[in-house]
């Protein structure tokens, strides 16, 4: 019985977690895309460059700022998109954010090859629910 009880007062207080992050996503245009103007897909660069975001069919919003059909960028440096796009994307040393509306940025990384992709996040830095991600590219760093 009390084996019960535990299963039960356990999925009441999970069941308004999941159903918040699912709450916090927003749609996207079907025709959203997001690339980069800089650098392009196989460029050498120094260790500190310039990356730039590109956007179509989309406006950029600074995180917080709830508004249909924007999102802000997150650079994903040498990994996968996250597997699970219901929560908000983590700070971490290979997820930059850019929840400021930044549309580039300046960065370094040691020398050798990279893989680089962008992800859109809405206010809240949750991937929209037909998630807006770029190509992946690579670089080499000199």
């Amino acid at each position: 019985m009390n084996r019960i009880a535990i299963t039960l007062f356990s999925a009441l207080l999970i069941a308004p977690v999941n159903a918040f992050a699912e709450s916090m996503m927003t749609d996207a245009p079907a025709n959203a895309e997001l690339y980069f103007v800089q650098p392009s897909d196989g460029a050498t660069v120094e260790g500190t460059f310039k990356v730039v975001f590109g956007l179509r069919n989309m406006g950029v919003a600074p995180a917080g700022v709830e508004k249909a059909s924007t999102g802000h960028h997150h650079l994903l440096i040498d990994t996968e998109v996250p597997s699970d796009l219901s929560k908000p994307l983590p700070a971490t040393d290979q997820i930059k954010h850019f929840g400021g509306g930044q549309t580039e940025t300046e960065i370094t990384l040691q020398p050798g090859e990279h893989t680089l992709r962008l992800l859109l996040g809405n206010y809240a830095h949750v991937p929209h629910s037909q998630p807006v991600v770029s190509d992946q590219i690579t670089i080499t760093v000199e």
